[in-house]
């Protein structure tokens, strides 16, 4: 079952202003979204599977983070009728604990 990664244009342009190294980590870790984009598949404790995590925010959609090489956070939504996932943000691990419930 893959799923198909969709990106918003500001996160896309947030992507881009990063290093060239950072954004190759950065897509390369949102690639794995297309086969398993849920936490925990594929066996307790891997390490692709340890790095997502649902959010319970009170009254919103699902939303997920992705912690991409210990230096980003992605946040996405799985939309699993359509088969897809809404890359919402990135940025760095700093930014992202004060963002928690807010998307």
């Amino acid at each position: 079952m893959t799923f198909r990664i969709l990106i918003d244009k500001k996160t896309l342009a947030s992507i881009h202003s990063l290093s060239e190294k950072s954004q190759w980590i950065v897509k390369e870790k949102l690639k794995t979204l297309q086969e398993d984009p849920y936490p925990g598949a594929g066996g307790s404790g891997t390490r692709s599977n340890s790095d997502k995590e649902r959010l319970y925010v009170h009254g919103r959609e699902d939303t997920y983070r992705l912690h991409i090489s210990r230096t980003f956070t992605a946040f996405y939504r799985i939309h699993e009728p359509e088969k897809e996932v809404h890359i919402l943000a990135v940025m760095s691990i700093e930014q992202a604990h004060k963002r928690y419930g807010w998307f």
